[in-house]
C-alpha cells in the first residue's frame, strides 16, 4: 500500500479526472440509448466503487497506523492527505472561477 499522503491525494485527483474523462467521452453515446435501469444501476455502482477507492486512499494508512498505536503518525498522515487534496480543490475552484470570469 502507498505510504505517501501526497501521492494518495494526487491519485484521488487522478481517479476523479479519469472518471470525468470517461463520462464526458461516453455521454454522447449514452444520449442515444433508451431509458432503462442500467444507467442508474451503473451510476450507483460507480458511486460505491468510488467511495471504496477514496476510503482506501484517504483512510487505510491512517487507520493502520492508528491500530498499530502510532496515533500521532496516523493523524499527521490523514491531515497531509486531506490537506493536499483540499489544496487541489482550491486550485481547481480558482481555475474554474478564473475561466468563468474571462468568458
Amino acid at each position: 500500500m502507498i505510504k505517501n499522503p501526497y501521492l494518495n491525494a494526487f491519485m484521488a485527483l487522478g481517479y476523479i479526472a479519469l472518471i470525468i474523462l470517461v463520462i464526458s467521452q461516453t455521454s454522447s453515446i449514452a444520449a442515444n440509448t433508451p431509458d432503462t435501469l442500467l444507467a442508474p444501476v451503473t451510476m450507483l455502482s460507480l458511486f460505491v466503487l468510488s467511495a471504496a477507492i477514496m476510503g482506501i486512499l484517504f483512510v487505510y494508512e491512517p487507520l493502520r497506523l492508528f491500530l498499530e498505536n502510532q496515533k500521532q503518525q496516523a493523524l499527521s498522515f490523514l491531515i497531509k492527505t486531506v490537506g493536499t487534496f483540499a489544496c487541489f480543490v482550491v486550485i481547481l475552484g480558482a481555475l474554474l472561477f478564473y475561466t468563468s470570469v474571462l468568458k
